[in-house]
């Protein structure tokens, strides 16, 4: 393996907090342990020479001030305790040098293999936070000519539309658009935005005060499997929440919100209002939607499903998404305070809807999805995979995927809280919800 230095300089130096975003990141990366990096291995078809990818890395490190960013940590407490995120600091530099490994496959080994067992080395490796840059990448050679690169980014320094606005920027490569505001920046004006916390912090209390301490059964082993998580594919579901949505004139994460309420409750024998939290991008909010840093926290849905139809029920599932959304952006250290104050409150709970690709690749149809259609597609609804995990921090969380022509799941789920067959049981009560909520009968009442 060689190593090609590649020397960078930008904007953006000095030293700081975290972003809230940041902070929300970290903790959850000291509580699993792991640096829950993004990226993967993409093939090289171009032409592309070891120079060229050089030329990529320099690119990217002058231009994105996060990924000149080092974590320091005043005390080494501080760098495994959940409770000190607003204590790390994070220096960006002005100027350094960054490495570009080149491994090259041995003649008549598989090039797409080497690469796949770099990453997932690289995977297995958490990030060295204090001496290191939060961006890993290598390329593979096979007989002299660049096959793969391989790169890997820690989740402290971006997220998923940050991905995206990096590549979109190494794309264009234009020396005259100014770069997005640099980490440091975003911690400052944070810190100004002291009237945004406690708008926030005002709804949290309201909603958390309304709410039972207890969403799900008391943790009891059941013989099985702990940590399980399960990827479930509807393809009929795809039909159903489109055409309730069109009907209902709102959109589709409404109708998947409010499945997910019904079929909790259905599945618990709750009537009590629907707890969950969700992830919020805050990405629409005015000078974020290009930043560089992670921007999404947690949000409060609360949704009372209790003898509503399926229409009133995704209307309110509208409404409180709008209101989980505008009072998701806040200091995490003001939420942690108002949790101690308020009391124990389970908030285990986790839905995220990550359909970024899909949702901005959508074209309005022709027509809407028919009865039929959803009818069609019902005996194509399988469990894709179950596996157990090695550790879940939290209870149950449901993931909406960024799939395509289907609604797949990823679900996390603690079984001592909520047993295997009963999660089964909740998946397919947020399918049946979808059908029936996208039936004539059903949203005839709006």
């Amino acid at each position: 393996m060689q190593r090609i230095t590649v020397f960078f300089e930008g904007d953006g130096a000095g030293v700081g907090g975290l972003a809230w975003g940041q902070q929300q990141v970290w903790r959850a990366m000291v509580e699993v342990g792991t640096s829950m990096s993004m990226g993967g291995v993409v093939p090289v078809t171009d032409g592309r020479v070891v120079a060229d990818f050089a030329d990529e890395l320099r690119f990217l490190m002058s231009r994105f001030a996060a990924l000149r960013s080092r974590l320091i940590f005043t005390e080494p407490w501080h760098a495994t305790s959940v409770d000190a995120c607003h204590l790390v600091q994070q220096e960006v530099v002005a100027h350094g040098e960054a490495a570009l490994e080149v491994h090259d496959a041995a003649p008549g080994e598989d090039p797409a293999a080497v690469a796949a067992a770099l990453y997932a080395q690289w995977r297995a490796r958490n990030f060295d936070y204090e001496h290191e840059w939060p961006i890993r990448e290598a390329v593979v050679r096979h007989d002299g000519a660049v096959t793969h690169v391989v790169v890997q980014i820690s989740h402290l320094v971006a997220d998923g539309s940050a991905l995206g606005t990096m590549i979109r920027d190494l794309a264009a490569r234009d020396p005259q658009a100014p770069p997005p505001m640099p980490p440091l920046a975003l911690v400052a004006a944070q810190r100004a935005s002291t009237r945004q916390t406690d708008i926030a912090m005002r709804y949290w209390e309201t909603a958390l005060r309304s709410l039972a301490p207890r969403r799900l059964p008391e943790a009891a082993d059941r013989g099985e499997p702990r940590w399980r998580q399960v990827v479930w594919r509807s393809p009929a579901m795809l039909p159903a929440v489109e055409r309730a949505a069109a009907v209902l004139g709102t959109d589709t994460g409404s109708v998947l919100l409010a499945a997910y309420a019904v079929a909790f409750n259905a599945v618990t024998g709750q009537t009590a209002p629907f707890a969950t939290q969700v992830i919020v991008s805050n990405r629409f909010r005015p000078g974020l939607a290009d930043v560089v840093s992670p921007l999404a926290q947690n949000g409060l849905v609360v949704l009372d499903v209790d003898g509503t139809t399926p229409a009133e029920a995704v209307d309110r599932a509208r409404r409180a998404a709008m209101n989980a959304s505008k009072h998701a952006y806040y200091d995490p250290a003001a939420r942690l305070a108002l949790l101690d104050r308020v009391g124990p409150v389970d908030l285990a709970v986790f839905y995220n809807d990550r359909r970024v690709g899909v949702i901005e690749a959508q074209t309005a149809r022709d027509t809407v999805p028919t009865a039929a259609d959803v009818e069609a597609a019902l005996p194509l609804t399988e469990l894709v995979s179950e596996r157990p995990m090695a550790y879940f921090n939290e209870k149950l969380m449901i993931n909406v995927d960024d799939v395509v022509d289907v609604v797949q799941l990823t679900v996390e789920v603690d079984t001592h809280h909520l047993a295997i067959g009963d999660l089964h049981r909740m998946l397919a009560a947020m399918e049946a919800f979808a059908v029936s909520a996208s039936a004539d009968q059903a949203v005839a009442s709006m």
